[in-house]
């Protein structure tokens, strides 16, 4: 007998070992096998209370190691100005994404969560992060090339903090410049938009030539996974008022909010965010024929689509007011990750309950569930879930300031240089004797910033971050013998008296973001256009406007000699200098209609009433010049 003992020993080892080698390998851990045979292993072996947390997206003040294992967390986001620390550092932003991130990976199917942060102008929540213009100035390039640059440098500055997803594109065709994100988006214009939509391409890597068509693509370790939003009209609500109601056809709807989606999912877009605002009366957030008919079914996006910051709460108004109606409605639109973002509990319990009683069928959670693992997958999440510091030398580097800088000088339009080519002002001389620097905005990389920055309603002031004001830059640009004298507002015997050879009075509008920038009145905010009378009353002057769309200009017009529209530049002022003082010539062409008055609102480029201060399109030119 005992000679067979040995064998049959080691039979049954094989067997042990071939038990436990089953058990460990894992077909969506194999990284070689096909896409949809992971997905398929993966969701296989989950329970429903790990898919529905993998619909969650919760804030990442809520988003402890111990949240995240229970409730199989699949997400978690900064909101705008929500940060580990005060000027943390990059490395300070990796420790707490991999934190969080280690507790879900500690669950038994260890799926990774994706960290998602607003980078809508640049990595624009972290502390020395490059601020590139706000898209408004962006639209103004016509330069798809340089956006794409833009999306690739933004890139590099996300993963350089460990984050890997970002809220971004804003794809919006702002049809009112009342409305308050009206700078988050490129121009009135849906041609441009989809021009611009090259960004996508730069955050997330070029598309590979065999690529099918709306499948999310993300390029590796140096790449971030992109958000076309907000999906749809948002940009055309009636007066401009944020998250309202957008009248217009399906006919209309198509042919001006549609068209840069479309351009989207074809460069492979990740995801895409539902707006706030309603289509003829039904919020965006419950319409299931557009989010479900036409975005999943006929332009066969295979990405996740995301709600906005409680979307679903903001279905009913008041919001909030029945919730368990609320995640039934968007859930059975079609929308796959819930922006919660705090009270999880009540969204997971909600949707728990619906799914057991049959209200939302689990059909509608696999598909959810199937287009989050793809996006996951896709990403090489599952491969490289931990971030290193190996990229952190990329925030805020001078190699993506001199972008930025390049892209202030190609968002700058000259929409007035004197009363005739002959009595040009722009550009200005170096060498002069005394110059004088007004203005509210001339001295503040806040404003020159906007909303959307550090904070989310931005901040005024010198000290949110790094970068150049217009004072330094010009500064820095003008011969070292040229006097230059600084007064934020002077009156109009200061002016007089000192004998100034010219004036830059730099004005504009607060920061501001989202509802707190709607404006039924559009005016620059005293004391700009008190400072513009003192001193273009009384010596040659050149006015910048600051600001996030075109802004009453008509009644200050006659008084100016130059006027220059340069939006929200970011943090690299120098670019508005570089222009001014003519190394680099103007060539913005206006991508919005500037209105002489409010009452003409709405008023877009093809309109029968248009009678615009500047048109579409317009921008006048100089050549740049030789200067000792």
């Amino acid at each position: 007998m005992a000679r067979f003992s040995i064998p049959k020993l080691g039979f049954l080892l094989l067997c042990c070992l071939a038990a436990v080698t089953d058990a460990t390998y894992m077909k969506y851990k194999d990284p070689k096998l096909p896409l949809g045979v992971r997905i398929k292993d993966l969701m296989s072996r989950m329970t429903l209370a790990e898919k529905i947390g993998q619909m969650t997206q919760i804030e990442r003040s809520v988003a402890t190691p111990d949240v995240m294992k229970k409730y199989f967390i699949g997400s978690v986001l900064s909101g705008g100005g929500s940060v580990p620390a005060a000027k943390a550092t990059p490395e300070t932003w990796i420790k707490m994404v991999n934190s969080i991130q280690k507790g879900a990976l500690s669950t038994h199917l260890g799926i990774p969560m994706l960290y998602g942060i607003d980078a809508v102008h640049g990595h624009n929540n972290v502390y020395k992060s490059t601020i590139f213009p706000h898209n408004v100035g962006l639209g103004v390039t016509r330069d798809p090339q340089l956006i794409k640059k833009i999306g690739d440098a933004t890139a590099l500055e996300v993963r350089a903090t460990g984050i890997p997803y970002v809220f971004a594109p804003c794809i919006a065709v702002c049809r009112d410049p009342r409305w308050g994100r009206c700078y988050e988006s490129y121009s009135e214009d849906h041609k441009i938009v989809q021009l611009m939509t090259e960004i996508i391409p730069g955050l997330q890597g070029d598309l590979p030539a065999n690529a099918k068509k709306g499948v999310p693509f993300v390029a590796g370790k140096k790449k971030v996974a992109a958000c076309a939003k907000h999906y749809l009209g948002d940009g055309g609500t009636t007066k401009g008022i944020n998250e309202n109601n957008t009248v217009i056809s399906l006919n209309g709807l198509l042919s001006i909010h549609m068209p840069a989606y479309i351009n989207s999912i074809r460069k492979g877009v990740a995801t895409v965010m539902v707006s706030y605002s309603s289509w003829n009366g039904k919020k965006m957030h419950a319409n299931r024929d557009l989010v479900t008919g036409f975005l999943k079914n006929k332009l066969k996006f295979r990405g996740f689509v995301i709600s906005d910051w409680q979307g679903l709460d903001r279905i009913t108004s008041p919001p909030h007011a029945n919730y368990s109606y609320s995640v039934e409605a968007g859930v059975s639109a079609g929308i796959d990750m819930i922006m919660v973002p705090y009270n999880f509990t009540e969204f997971i319990d909600d949707l728990t309950y619906q799914v057991k009683h049959n209200i939302i069928p689990m059909s509608r959670i696999d598909d959810a569930v199937k287009r989050i693992l793809r996006v996951k997958f896709v990403m090489g999440l599952f491969e490289n879930p931990i971030a290193d510091y190996s990229l952190v030398n990329q925030l805020g580097s001078q190699e993506h300031r001199e972008l930025a800088r390049e892209a202030v000088r190609k968002t700058l339009v000259l929409l007035k240089n004197g009363e005739s080519a002959d009595e040009a002002l722009l550009p200005l001389p170096k060498k002069t004797t005394k110059i004088l620097i007004a203005g509210s905005h001339a001295d503040n990389l806040g404003c020159q910033c906007g909303g959307w920055t550090i904070t989310w309603q931005g901040l005024g002031g010198n000290d949110l971050t790094s970068g150049t004001t217009i004072l330094q830059a010009i500064k820095k640009t003008v011969d070292p013998t040229t006097q230059v004298v600084y007064s934020e507002n002077p009156d109009a015997v200061f002016v007089k008296s000192n004998e100034f050879s010219y004036a830059i009075v730099v004005v504009g509008e607060p920061p501001y973001a989202e509802t707190f920038g709607d404006s039924l009145n559009l005016t620059i905010s005293e004391p700009g256009p008190s400072t513009i009378y003192n001193v273009c009353g009384a010596v040659k002057c050149v006015v910048v406007v600051i600001s996030g769309r075109p802004v009453v200009m008509q009644p200050y017009l006659s008084s100016i000699d130059a006027l220059v529209a340069a939006w929200l530049p970011g943090t690299e002022g120098q670019g508005v200098a570089d222009v001014l003082f003519g190394d680099y010539g103007f060539t913005g062409k206006l991508a919005r209609t500037w209105f002489k008055t409010v009452d003409q609102l709405p008023m877009n480029v093809g309109d029968p009433h248009y009678d615009p201060l500047f048109p579409f399109g317009f921008g006048l030119t100089t050549k740049p010049t030789k200067q000792n």
